[in-house]
């Protein structure tokens, strides 16, 4: 274990609050696996928690394999990846797969292994070293307006475009945090302005659009549709029935908790051990482990804010800042629905809830993360090492020149020389005694 843990890389902070959360998931996810169990009528407890550990087990194999290529290799790799990402994106759209008898058109089922994955997730990772990359690229460089739109505007839209029908939250999300990402990387105020502009345009002609033709859309847009509506109304509706329980388990839970498996709610929250597992949380380990969960996800926040500090490189940098906050947002949002701050998203709590895909794209983006810390690390030791070598190196020739100094003036003295250290091999060869015979 030992050896192990000295192979890791890269921000040992990052890895350390990364593991916590995911030994933190099991207890909430084995107690609201229950649900599941009593309400589809298949599985059982154990066989979710088993299942969790191998979705986390697969995850942190996931960020092994990803620290260990030099990050410098993701800005070629999102150029290829982003047409790829727009397939199985269209792909989605027209084949988007059910899971237990609902429809779920975010989700395509990967052929022959039986895994259902999200592509908006993969989507959102490659975009954002696509924009990364492009804001490196320029930044020594003036950026026109006109440019920028063919080179990184139109690829952003694009995907968006091919997200939001069937997920809305992703698609915000993801157009949020492209905006917030340019603004690090200093793309001019005015043009992002006039970016936003164009994006809150498209938005209210596609709802329009949708309005007045429901049958052309997928049922995934009236969904969406309807939860925003639903949020802004005051009468009674469905998503009322979740944030209801969800507030009742936080009401529950007061300060303490009624302890670990004894939430009652999760046998009425509908999505209990993924969407709205921070209620869970915190009726069954109070406020205070509510608190605690959250300050984690602040504490991984900071330290993403130290990294990105500590890198190097422009590209490293706005890699962080891309895929880190991204994370930490999505927990706030996960959390702000729990207490009915936000409305309905099915954003996951990353690292906590259940779920395959969530789990091992959260890993990958940590994975990239650490890689960017892992070789600003490694440009630190080489430094240290070369600075120590050179503080060696200059203290023998100190004790060099300090020994010949003070022989020379013995000998001026008059006086028998000590032996005097000396760099210089000045012993009589071993091999003298053997030469010429």
């Amino acid at each position: 274990m030992k050896e192990l843990i000295n192979n890791l890389k890269g921000d040992k902070g990052i890895w350390s609050f990364v593991m916590l959360l995911a030994l933190i998931s099991f207890m909430p996810v084995f107690s609201a696996s229950t649900n599941l169990v009593y309400v589809i009528g298949k599985g059982s407890t154990i066989g979710y928690l088993v299942k969790h550990l191998v979705h986390i087990f697969i995850g942190f194999g996931l960020i092994y394999l990803v620290h260990k290529v030099p990050y410098h290799y993701y800005r070629g790799l999102s150029q290829l990846a982003l047409p790829v990402v727009a397939v199985l994106l269209v792909y989605t759209f027209f084949q988007g797969t059910v899971i237990d008898g609902a429809n779920a058109s975010r989700w395509i089922q990967v052929p022959f292994v039986g895994v259902t994955f999200q592509t908006s997730s993969l989507a959102m990772i490659v975009l954002m070293i696509y924009v990364a990359r492009y804001l490196a690229k320029m930044q020594d460089k003036e950026i026109t307006f006109k440019a920028s739109v063919f080179e990184l505007w139109i690829p952003v839209f694009i995907i968006l475009a091919l997200i939001l029908p069937a997920n809305f939250s992703t698609a915000a999300l993801i157009f949020s945090m492209v905006c917030m990402l340019v603004f690090v990387g200093r793309y001019p105020l005015r043009y992002l302005g006039m970016v936003i502009g164009i994006g809150v345009t498209m938005l209210v002609l596609f709802v329009a659009f949708a309005k007045t033709f429901p049958d052309a859309m997928p049922n995934r847009v009236d969904t969406w549709m309807s939860r925003i509506d639903r949020f802004m109304s005051d009468e009674p509706n469905e998503d009322d029935y979740q944030i209801e329980k969800a507030k009742i388990a936080i009401a529950t839970g007061m300060v303490y908790g009624v302890g670990p498996g004894k939430s009652v709610q999760k046998n009425f929250l509908p999505q209990s051990s993924s969407d709205f597992i921070f209620a869970i949380i915190v009726e069954e380990y109070g406020i205070v482990g509510g608190l605690a969960v959250m300050g984690l996800y602040l504490i991984l926040f900071f330290r993403f804010l130290v990294c990105a500090h500590k890198a190097k490189s422009i590209f490293g940098k706005l890699l962080i800042v891309g895929l880190g906050f991204p994370i930490i947002f999505q927990a706030l949002i996960n959390m702000g629905v729990a207490v009915e701050l936000l409305p309905v998203t099915g954003q996951t709590l990353p690292l906590i809830s259940s779920g395959g895909s969530s789990i091992w794209m959260t890993c990958i983006s940590i994975g990239i993360i650490i890689s960017v810390t892992k070789k600003e690390e490694e440009i630190a030791q080489e430094l240290a090492e070369k600075e120590d070598r050179e503080a060696a190196l200059q203290q023998l020739i100190d004790e060099h020149i300090l020994r010949e100094k003070q022989r020379e003036e013995a000998e001026a003295l008059g006086l028998e020389p000590t032996a005097a250290y000396s760099i210089e091999d000045r012993s009589a060869n071993p091999m003298s005694a053997v030469f010429g015979k």
